[in-house]
């Protein structure tokens, strides 16, 4: 089967412009096994109660020791009046308490809403109890969470499993609540098991799987991994302080691509399937792994729900690209008017289909402006607009051109940083590069920090025009990342700020 568009709304392409857009913009049709992404849990725990769920420090829980602590606190929050529906914080760190506060709230039929405490301010939480209406926290003995922000319910502390009985009878499909800046975007069970169950996305997790827990757990991709695993059968390896320890010992890794630069292939020789996505991924990192491993590109952000489109990527197969839509996905390229391009234009990315969430957690407003109606599927339902650029390729598949936001001007001409990024990193010696605008001046920073600079400046001059070689470029030994994994902008900024006091200081 395959999706039905409306021809109508294809009038102004070509035959065969349509033919494409139809052919490119849409994933297969599949049907997920569940509905609720804890029952597809339940059932591995019902079939092989004795698997190892959850490893963590010399820890671990049994599929069946997992599900009856998820189930006892699942009864407490009901009896506490959580009901289905309400948001639930998550705040706490990473721990094996951490993914039974997650099975919990989905069995209670409530929408959890996590949060790193080791990371997130009290101003943060605070922020996100309020926008998210969050009435109950889960939390920790290990974890200050200040008791004025919510009602409290301490994980660890849990009693006699055999003292309660279940009541667990109604369901929402609300699944999670996953903050990307100040917004909360509500995340379904549909939305989860579209993605979590179905091919590509499954990532060929079977039983005995091992898939190792690298993410901030209040990013998207921590739902990867963790329902993704137990979702599927899989074993659950959270980390400690070594991420890379903890890679060496999985099958599956999912990071983004700084975590990923973190590790070192030869250490994780026990790795098979690596998934990297979250931002945009540097070629060289992409092809040094896929000689080891099946590398797959995902791309996605939150509202999406976490993977759009992905395409393996083989060593030696050409420039990095986005890949196909997943299942049940409709990615479509448009112009201002939001009218379909032909295939090989740039245009702006907007997906569409099962994996498209319902908005934002209590923002209307900004609902309104990034999802639409979706004028091209039969059916109906939403699309929502990336911002990003893109264009299929004659293979059909999709290429990133940058963000629709991300121009500058300099000396008068406008280009995208990230064409000057893609540059910096085609130089040799060069692994990892970002570039910035700082005071009027384009600066590029690279990794390691022995590159060299004059030879990224050349690499830059061969591929784009004058006015985007940047003015500096600064080697650093890695680039830093946030507590999400993503390149951290402020800090290099901070760093500029700090060479430039420095060279005053000497010239005083």
């Amino acid at each position: 089967m395959a999706a039905e568009f409306l021809e109508t709304a294809l009038r102004g392409l070509s035959a065969a412009d349509s033919a494409l857009f139809r052919a490119f913009g849409a994933g297969p049709i599949r049907t997920p096994p569940f509905d609720h992404v804890h029952h597809a849990f339940e059932a591995h725990a019902a079939q092989r109660p004795r698997a190892t769920a959850v490893e963590h420090l010399g820890e671990s829980l049994t599929y069946a020791e997992l599900d009856a602590r998820a189930g006892l606190l699942a009864e407490l929050l009901i009896r506490g009046g959580v009901r289905p529906g309400d948001h639930v914080g998550l705040f706490l760190t990473r721990s094996i308490s951490m993914v039974v506060g997650v099975l919990a709230v989905l069995k209670a039929g409530a929408a959890y809403v996590p949060q790193d405490t080791a990371t997130a301010t009290e101003a943060r939480l605070r922020h996100v109890v309020r926008t998210a209406r969050i009435d109950v926290v889960l939390t920790t003995s290990a974890d200050e969470v200040p008791d004025h922000l919510a009602r409290i319910v301490v994980v660890d502390a849990l009693p006699d499993v055999g003292a309660f009985c279940r009541t667990i009878t109604a369901e929402s499909d609300a699944a999670a609540v996953v903050y990307s800046g100040a917004t909360g975007v509500r995340i379904s069970h549909a939305n989860l098991c579209n993605v979590l169950l179905t091919a590509p996305g499954s990532l060929g997790i079977t039983p005995g799987t091992r898939v190792s827990q690298l993410q901030d757990i209040a990013c998207d991709l921590a739902i990867w991994e963790v329902l993704g695993t137990l979702a599927n059968g899989g074993t659950l390896v959270l980390r400690g302080d070594d991420a890379e320890q903890t890679a060496s010992e999985a099958d599956v890794v999912i990071a983004t691509p700084g975590v990923l630069a973190s590790l070192d292939p030869e250490v994780c020789h026990r790795v098979r399937t690596v998934v990297v996505a979250g931002e945009r991924c540097p070629q060289a990192l992409a092809d040094t792994w896929s000689t080891r491993v099946a590398l797959h590109h995902a791309y996605g952000p939150t509202e999406v729900s976490i993977a759009a489109a992905v395409r393996r990527h083989e060593p030696g197969g050409g420039r990095l690209t986005l890949g196909r839509p997943v299942p049940n996905t409709t990615v479509y390229v448009l112009g201002d008017d939001l009218q379909p391009l032909p295939a090989g234009a740039v245009g702006e990315v907007w997906i569409g289909g099962a994996g498209v969430t319902a908005g934002y957690a209590g923002d209307l407003d900004l609902t309104a402006r990034r999802y639409r109606p979706d004028p091209f599927l039969r059916g109906g339902g939403l699309m929502f607009r990336t911002g990003d650029l893109g264009r299929w390729t004659a293979d059909g598949d999709l290429e990133h051109h940058g963000r629709a936001g991300d121009q500058v001007e300099v000396l008068g001409h406008r280009f995208e940083l990230d064409a000057v990024t893609e540059a910096l990193e085609g130089a040799v010696g060069c692994e990892r590069a970002t570039t910035l605008v700082h005071d009027g001046r384009l600066v590029g920073f690279i990794s390691p920090g022995t590159a060299a600079p004059e030879v990224a400046k050349q690499a830059v001059s061969r591929r784009l025009p004058h006015y985007c070689v940047p003015t500096l470029i600064v080697p650093v030994d890695a680039l830093p990342t946030t507590d999400r994994g993503k390149v951290d902008r402020h800090a290099l900024l901070s760093r500029l700020d700090g060479r430039r006091a420095r060279a005053l200081r000497s010239q005083v």
